[in-house]
């Protein structure tokens, strides 16, 4: 269910944007004066996404909503957003991009991409190209490494109860790109799989990063899982992030692979 560049997109003037990260990504391209309506979780920029039209939330967005702004193009993602939208949205004969990366390799492909409808080379060398060279920098220094040990991860999504990212996902990706072992990756009952406490203590994460969304976890669960006797909590490395880096693509991939990176560095 996800699509490559059409080039009949770079034509768009009118589009509708699902996508939080995709929205950030298209005014930091210098496309945001193509953008006609964007989800309630569209909320960067700030100043220029605040007076745009809303037709929901990403899982909940109105299609009729939709369809009255008249999109040439309207941006989903296979993860964030329901098929039966899509597929409505396609019978009414709107033209949608449905993206899916599940890899930082694939964000940046679709990052370029979306430059593709129309951004200035000069906005290209300013967004997209930062990002290709963390990630090919990214992944030398992983092959450079070879066979060093990679620091133990425990990143949750949610609590009561406990969701960890799985593997077959984007922010597993980056964990594994920036030197980390997801140490729920190998569950495959679900994406995002359930655990409880006695999980968490038998993967004995190094490391733990709570991000700030869709959960809002802090210090009251730092302070938590600090109680367990876990290798991160020994060593005093159970951390809050802002959660944008862990699941938005886009332009914030270069910077969200530095932060982690540094954060994953063995002590």
């Amino acid at each position: 269910m996800a699509d490559s560049f059409q080039p009949k997109w770079s034509q768009a003037r009118r589009i509708v944007s699902l996508v939080p990260s995709w929205t950030e990504a298209l005014f930091s391209l210098g496309l945001g004066d193509r953008v006609v309506g964007v989800t309630e979780w569209c909320i960067h920029p700030a100043d220029r996404v605040a007076t745009l039209p809303k037709v929901g939330g990403t899982k909940t967005p109105s299609v009729s909503q939709i369809i009255a702004l008249d999109p040439a193009l309207v941006i989903a993602n296979r993860e964030e957003n329901p098929k039966r939208v899509v597929t409505e949205l396609q019978d009414a004969g709107i033209e949608v991009w449905v993206t899916y990366p599940r890899t930082v390799r694939d964000g940046v492909t679709v990052l370029r991409e979306l430059a593709r409808l129309g951004a200035s080379s000069a906005a290209i060398e300013e967004v997209v190209a930062p990002c290709e060279r963390a990630c090919e920098q990214a992944l030398k220094q992983l092959e450079a490494d070879g066979r060093a040990q990679p620091v133990r991860v425990f990143c949750p999504i949610w609590k009561k109860p406990w969701m960890a990212v799985g593997g077959d996902t984007y922010a597993s990706d980056l964990l594994h790109l920036c030197g980390g072992d997801n140490v729920f990756a190998n569950r495959d009952d679900r994406r995002y799989p359930i655990v409880e406490d006695s999980d968490i203590v038998a993967a004995a994460p190094e490391v733990v990063l709570l991000p700030d969304e869709p959960y809002a976890f802090g210090a009251r669960d730092a302070a938590a899982l600090s109680e367990l006797p876990i290798p991160a909590a020994r060593d005093q490395r159970i951390q809050l992030i802002d959660g944008t880096l862990i699941s938005w693509y886009g332009p914030r991939i270069a910077r969200a692979i530095q932060t982690i990176q540094d954060m994953l560095q063995r002590q």
